[in-house]
């Protein structure tokens, strides 16, 4: 598929965004719009948005390439996604509650109320570095597949295609924030859902197989092992590492992170937020088969057409854009363009808001939607993209590894600390933390865990960490807090 066709198809995507911004952006772009989008958004549009924001472009590429992947992974990603969803009823069980009950705008204030002023500033602070980095692995992931099919033929450099990408989704967001991202975002998922069945569709018409024939195939391949129960001390994929890790990953990434909450807390209520969360949670758990089902059957194409790739990661694209024809490939531009900006604009939306809310105190003036205070959130919104810029260029020199696994490995490090703090603020009451040693526990514990991490082989008898390393995180950053802890004299905090 010609390059400039596909550029073409950029850039008219991207007009249609940038309509959309003016129109939900034209009658009010204060502040209040901007964070929380005068919470008064639809239940059912943000969760439907929320699914194109939870997969992202890792999703797209990273989780069907994986399948084949040398290393054995098959179907092993769908014990990850089941954890996922149990994380994810935790979520609208117990920390909506809690948010709405205190009428948060940025979840991290509930950490100032029950641990102290450093517990909640280094809270914030994990979290803005938590989503740059997040955030930057998976529009880095997009940005090279662009750079590889589209700008590269151009002699484009990786770092303009960076800035171009960034510059695109800062000008659709900047004015309207939240507000606007709940719009496109349900966009954009309704783009990225149909892309995955429309792809289905054109690999088994070129396979010559009828849906039944096409999961029949599935089933018969190598490559559709669900359940791994064998040798939980050496190997990466067994049930119980996946499911637990994929379980409290998605309360950390998700119900501990500002970017997906942000959107339940512009809801009206309580009851509207949860039944946000079980829609979205089933649409997640079947969207996520039918990625996994994407990849085995790209991977019998692969086979059947002696296609070989560099990396796992460029296997949907190649097929998409240099063999199936023009529709498929427009078809798989439309979906991963959608992945791209629902993701990143959601996450720099929810950068700017946590550090305008938790470090410039925003929720503590009376002057918060002053045209002053909106010119102070411009430019914390340019900084956090400049800040995304410098990150993807940093990691496209370092990495060789599949996105996905780096984004979840990251994660493992960097939330460990906040489940740590919030089971503390939830669960033990009656005692106060030293608020100024938090942000060394919290440093600490990540780097305890990296040295577990490449030494487990010899000190636990061969055992392998996978994403169950957040767990020992959280569960050291708990440990911390409770050594560093007294018995409060009196009144304790309420939860």
């Amino acid at each position: 598929m010609s390059p400039g066709i596909l550029l073409s198809f950029i850039i008219g995507y991207f007009l249609v965004l940038l309509v959309i911004s003016y129109l939900t952006s034209k009658k009010s772009s204060d502040n209040d719009t901007f964070f929380v989008a005068n919470r008064n958004s639809k239940w059912y549009l943000v969760a439907f948005g929320m699914i194109g924001t939870a997969l992202s472009g890792v999703t797209f590429i990273s989780v069907p390439g994986k399948v084949g992947a040398p290393s054995g992974d098959q179907f092993a990603y769908f014990q990850f996604v089941l954890g996922n969803a149990a994380g994810f009823i935790i979520i609208a069980t117990v920390l909506l509650p809690l948010y709405y009950r205190l009428k948060l705008t940025s979840i991290y204030s509930y950490i100032e109320q029950a641990l102290g002023t450093w517990s909640y500033k280094t809270a914030a602070g994990i979290f803005l570095l938590s989503r740059t980095i997040g955030s930057s692995f998976r529009l880095y992931l997009v940005v090279i597949v662009l750079q590889k099919f589209i700008f590269d033929s151009y002699g484009v450099p990786f770092a303009v295609t960076v800035l171009i990408c960034l510059v695109l989704i800062w000008s659709y967001t900047f004015k309207g924030g939240l507000k606007t991202i709940i719009i496109t975002d349900s966009l954009q998922t309704l783009f990225l859902v149909s892309s995955v069945f429309l792809s289905i569709y054109f690999i088994c018409d070129s396979l010559h197989y009828n849906i039944f024939q096409a999961a029949e195939a599935i089933k018969n391949s190598s490559y559709s092992k669900i359940f791994f129960l064998d040798d939980f001390v050496s190997s990466h994929f067994h049930l119980s590492k996946q499911f637990l890790g994929g379980m409290f990953i998605t309360i950390g990434m998700t119900g501990l992170d500002q970017d997906l909450m942000q959107k339940n807390l512009s809801l009206k209520n309580i009851k509207e937020a949860q039944k946000n969360m079980f829609s979205f949670t089933a649409v997640f758990v079947v969207i996520n088969i039918f990625f996994l089902s994407v990849g085995a059957l790209l991977y019998m194409y692969a086979q059947r057409n002696g296609i070989t790739v560099a990396k796992t990661d460029y296997l949907y694209p190649t097929i998409a854009l240099q063999y199936l024809g023009i529709i498929p490939a427009m078809v798989f531009m439309l979906g991963l363009t959608a992945a791209t900006f629902a993701t990143t604009d959601s996450a720099l939306t929810a950068l700017t808001t946590s550090f305008c809310v938790d470090f410039l105190n925003f929720n503590k003036r009376g002057d918060v939607n002053s045209k002053k205070m909106v010119n102070v959130r411009h430019y914390v919104h340019i900084a956090f993209s400049g800040l995304m810029f410098l990150t993807i260029i940093a990691f496209n020199a370092l990495n060789n590894d599949a996105v996905v696994t780096a984004i979840f490995k990251v994660a493992s490090y960097t939330y460990g600390p906040l489940l740590g703090l919030y089971s503390f603020g939830l669960f033990v009451s009656k005692r106060q933390v030293n608020d100024k040693l938090v942000p060394f526990i919290c440093l600490v514990s990540p780097a305890v865990c990296y040295f577990l991490s490449t030494e487990s082989k010899k000190l636990l008898g061969g055992y392998v960490f996978d994403n169950e390393l957040i767990i020992v995180n959280g569960l050291i950053t708990f440990a911390g807090l409770w050594l560093s802890s007294h018995r409060k004299p009196g009144v304790t905090v309420a939860v």
